[in-house]
């Protein structure tokens, strides 16, 4: 049985106002409209609703059971109704966002920081991914934003690039020696090397980078996120390449070198990348804006 929605919301504003005349006013109809609408609800369920008096109407047992189920269901409705209300308000709601290392510690947590302070009550959900499987999870519609490096196939889904970065290259004070000149490609390829692992896109790019020159790009260790390149650099392991704003404070502090090359690395970026298809919640789409205007800010440099 398929009972339309507008004869149960009648029923329940009758049932609450205890008379027919009074509910239609709360409905902005009329008696005569509110009378056919409960008469076609009582046809439709077999069974008396309301008893009728000169002073209004009162349940019957049968109304009775209904208007608890109707209650019920009303207020389910008013409360998604609030939700989304707050939702829009950005007082309350989830942004679910995959992100590379890279991206997280380059763009996405200053811009975190600032949208937390504004909007307390949205909760953020951020799964660590290399770029490929962060971008399978915004095709799955598991997130809602993905914040990557150097992405490509990308599709349908669209991309705004946030910044674009060279990676340094660092040692230990063992490796301090050669910091005193710049070396070059070749010479860098002869030191023991840690880098992201073959499933990166930035494993792919340097690849390709290195092949270019008729040279193969082969790290003695291979990590799963940029977090594990520097403890490797400290432990001695070789030397790293890490994003310059994540090098920067190493290097300032005299925990790390820099090694200097006689060409520059291959650029690479960070891009936020949406799903034209799925529409976003009004939280991810403030996030989104915070994010351009993070990279449009006067006076910020866009290569980094």
């Amino acid at each position: 049985m398929a009972v339309s929605y507008d004869l149960y919301r009648i029923f329940y504003a009758v049932a609450q106002a205890g008379s027919l005349t009074h509910a239609a006013q709360a409905l902005h109809s009329n008696q005569p409209n509110v009378t056919r609408a409960i008469q076609n609800l009582e046809q439709e369920l077999g069974t008396a609703l309301f008893l009728r008096s000169n002073r209004g109407v009162t349940l019957t047992a049968e109304g009775e059971r209904l208007f608890h189920h109707v209650q019920a269901a009303q207020a389910h409705l008013e409360a998604g109704e609030r939700e989304l209300l707050s939702g829009r308000r950005l007082k309350s709601g989830l942004v679910t966002i995959g992100a590379t290392e890279t991206a997280l510690h380059t763009m996405l947590l200053p811009v975190l920081g600032r949208f937390h302070r504004a909007y307390p009550g949205i909760r953020l959900r951020i799964t660590n991914h290399p770029t490929p499987e962060a971008l399978e999870e915004l095709r799955a519609g598991r997130v809602e934003l993905a914040l990557v490096s150097s992405p490509e196939h990308l599709g349908q889904l669209h991309r705004e690039t946030l910044s674009v970065f060279r990676d340094v290259v660092v040692g230990d004070a063992a490796f301090a020696p050669l910091a005193r000149r710049p070396l070059s490609l070749e010479e860098l390829l002869e030191q023991p090397l840690v880098f992201l692992g073959q499933e990166t896109q930035a494993y792919g790019l340097y690849q390709s980078f290195f092949a270019a020159r008729g040279l193969v790009f082969a790290p003695d260790l291979q990590v799963d996120t940029t977090g594990q390149i520097l403890p490797m650099v400290l432990g001695g392991l070789g030397l790293g390449f890490l994003p310059q704003r994540l090098a920067a404070p190493e290097l300032t502090a005299g925990r790390v070198v820099e090694i200097r090359l006689t060409e520059p690395l291959p650029e690479r970026n960070v891009c936020l990348v949406t799903d034209p298809a799925r529409p976003l919640s009004p939280a991810a789409g403030t996030l989104c804006q915070m994010l351009l205007e993070e990279r449009d800010r006067p006076g910020k440099e866009r290569t980094q």
